[in-house]
């Protein structure tokens, strides 16, 4: 059984006491949190590794419930076009010309680029093929995840980006018997119907029965995201996207949807009814200019809101400072300053994020018993309040970049310490990227 003390200068613990600690130590034994106490009361006898963390605060990793890590490669190459234009020129043919190494090259360098800013945990939405170079990709690395490969019978912008629907269900479902709980249970399998426009009725729910009947799974989709796909869903179904997924069955603790902008009284009614989880992408719906999602409406009725930097080609990041940042100002301008506080941010950032994907109770804070992951941020940069009896959250959200992030730990294992990653070699990472991503343009053309 290995074990660690690590010395921080601060603790956000994230508990239900909201406990801000200084001068404590978080003891780490196999993997999870087994203590948090004063430094003075601290028996370093028998530690196999003491980290003096004094410079820094210790937080809870990050959570981002929602991205696309087979996009990661195409940053840059799909600027500028709505949701719908956006997929059928650009992202739909990138993704149907994966192969095999494409599809791990780019999974690869998005993880690194999430561990490098702090994300410990993900879920994840893949494309049509390749899933197991994605999971493989998670595997090695260390991070933590909810995985699942796009489930599309439906593609009337792209046809050869779509499979049978009976093909997508068995598929899916021979994927999550063999990698949910995978790798110790820190890769877990979330099934993934893309959106409402690329599925037929029956992918949808066939997809959601598989969740329902199992331990731990989830649902993954997309949801009034623009509106011209919300304008696009209310032609063929003849009501609203979340009145359509709660019509079929598909909305409860287990669904996490992406974006969710364009809702109207009743679609928020039966969000909070299902107890759906909401995913905020403040970047990619500005960059997409599908719209600013009517967070705060949610937050007061109860609805858990969680943050994802969504796909690279549509943020073109996925830094959680950037997310947090936005998702505080961008309501400001519509309903005043004191709408979204800092700490509410960092929550949905963590502790939501955990709740989203039914991890709450190992995740998202800092508490005994809890899986370590954990991450340290060294807020002594020029770009950091210099006074430090300031509000930690405030620096966080406000003035940190991944910059600030000094090591990263999942499951008591360091991904990254001392600004180096353990498990990767940075530069071979970005050569196999460059690599893959020429050879994938040449058979585009």
């Amino acid at each position: 059984m290995m074990s660690m003390i690590i010395k921080a200068g601060q603790i956000i613990t994230n508990s239900s006491r909201n406990e801000t600690l200084r001068g404590h130590a978080v003891v780490v034994k196999n993997g999870r949190i087994s203590g948090i106490v004063p430094e003075k009361n601290i028996h370093v006898t028998g530690a196999d590794e003491i980290v003096d963390a004094s410079g820094c605060v210790l937080i809870p990793g990050f959570i981002q419930t929602h991205i696309h890590l087979c996009q990661t490669l195409f940053r840059g190459l799909a600027d500028d076009l709505e949701l719908l234009d956006w997929l059928r020129k650009k992202i739909f043919p990138f993704e149907a010309a994966h192969d095999d190494c494409s599809m791990y090259a780019s999974a690869m360098i998005g993880i690194a680029e999430l561990i490098r800013s702090g994300t410990t945990t993900i879920l994840d939405m893949g494309s049509i093929g390749f899933e197991e170079e994605i999971i493989r990709a998670i595997g090695e690395t260390g991070l933590r995840a909810f995985v699942g490969k796009a489930m599309m019978d439906v593609n009337d912008a792209y046809p050869k980006l779509k499979e049978p629907t009976k093909e997508s269900l068995r598929s899916t479902r021979d994927l999550a018997e063999r990698w949910h709980d995978s790798y110790d249970g820190r890769i877990k399998y979330a099934a993934a119907p893309r959106f409402v426009l690329s599925c037929t009725e029956t992918l949808m729910k066939g997809a959601y029965e598989m969740v329902s009947d199992s331990d731990g799974m989830l649902y993954h989709t997309h949801a009034s995201e623009s509106k011209g796909e919300v304008q696009a869903v209310r032609e063929r179904w003849k009501m609203e996207n979340i009145e359509f997924l709660h019509s079929i069955g598909v909305l409860s603790r287990k669904s996490c949807l992406a974006h969710c902008i364009h809702l109207n009284e009743n679609e928020m009614q039966i969000l909070q009814d299902t107890q759906s989880n909401v995913t905020h992408c403040p970047s990619s719906n500005l960059k997409l200019g599908s719209g600013i999602a009517k967070i705060p409406s949610l937050l007061q009725r109860g609805i858990n809101v969680s943050l994802g930097a969504d796909g690279a080609p549509c943020n073109n990041n996925l830094n959680m400072f950037q997310e947090m940042r936005l998702t505080a100002l961008l309501q400001k301008p519509i309903h005043g300053p004191t709408i979204i506080s800092p700490k509410t941010v960092f929550e949905m950032a963590t502790i939501g994020g955990a709740k989203a994907l039914g991890l709450e109770e190992e995740i998202g804070s800092i508490e005994i018993g809890k899986k370590a992951d954990i991450v340290l941020l060294n807020l002594q940069r020029l770009w950091n309040p210099i006074d430090d009896r300031g509000d930690l959250y405030s620096s966080i959200v406000y003035s940190c970049e991944p910059e600030n992030v000094d090591s990263v730990m999942v499951e008591g294992k360091w991904l990254y310490q001392k600004k180096v990653f353990t498990g990767m070699e940075e530069q071979e990472v970005m050569r196999h990227a460059k690599k893959e991503l020429n050879q994938l343009l040449t058979r585009i053309s």
